[in-house]
């Protein structure tokens, strides 16, 4: 296949992916974001897996691959209707911590334009030296940052999942070609190997039959 072919388009794909998938997950380290974080994991690894398959030409990688952008997609949905207040969730839960921190995402207190404050609590009871963190002049909320996120997450695996089935119909189809030629066939060889054993059987019997042992004693004579 050449350099313009569905199969580089994969291979870019992938690489994309990687990208971003790397850089997801150094911001949802930052937030200790742990189901994010594990998803990301996972997604880096089939990601890999399919990024070797394309390169090795080996279509049950790419099928695996193809198989984890549907779910890849499905995760990302839930992302954004979780930051988005869709059917009942609420982005202020501790749902994507598993209810082990109060962390937000990293987003909250650092996106563009954010202002972080201080203010001493005190002067109320049971919560001295503790301080109440305000978040101010944002430019953009940050769920509107991990709603983008996560689209862009889901274009990129649509485009895979698409390019992913494409190939491997490609790869298919020139196995099933190479072994109509006869690539795989080990009939050709069979005959090629049948010669020296026919001749040396024929040497066999030469020397067995009766006009072979006459040959031999005029020879002695």
């Amino acid at each position: 296949m050449g350099c313009c072919t569905g199969r580089c388009t994969l291979i870019f794909l992938c690489t994309l992916q990687l990208l971003a998938a790397l850089e997801r997950q150094v911001f949802d380290f930052l937030g200790y974001q742990w189901a994010p974080i594990l998803a990301n994991f996972l997604h880096i690894i089939i990601v890999i897996l399919g990024l070797f398959g394309t390169i090795q030409y080996r279509p049950r990688y790419i099928v695996v691959y193809a198989i984890w952008t549907a779910i890849w997609v499905t995760w990302n949905i839930f992302i954004i209707c979780f930051y988005l207040e869709v059917g009942g969730l609420s982005k202020d839960s501790e749902l994507l911590t598993f209810n082990i921190s109060r962390h937000q995402s990293w987003w909250s207190e650092n996106g563009p334009g954010c202002v972080r404050k201080e203010a001493s609590m005190s002067g109320i009871k049971g919560l001295d030296n503790h301080s109440y963190i305000s978040v101010i002049g944002c430019a953009l909320e940050y769920r509107y940052i991990e709603v983008m996120h996560s689209s862009f997450q889901i274009l990129i695996a649509l485009v895979g999942f698409v390019y992913a089935c494409y190939v491997v119909s490609v790869f298919t189809e020139e196995e099933d070609s190479f072994d109509f030629i006869g690539g795989f066939d080990p009939f050709p060889l069979y005959h090629v190997n049948e010669k020296p054993t026919n001749l040396l059987f024929k040497q066999t019997y030469l020397l067995i039959s009766p006009a072979g042992f006459s040959g031999m004693e005029g020879m002695n004579k």
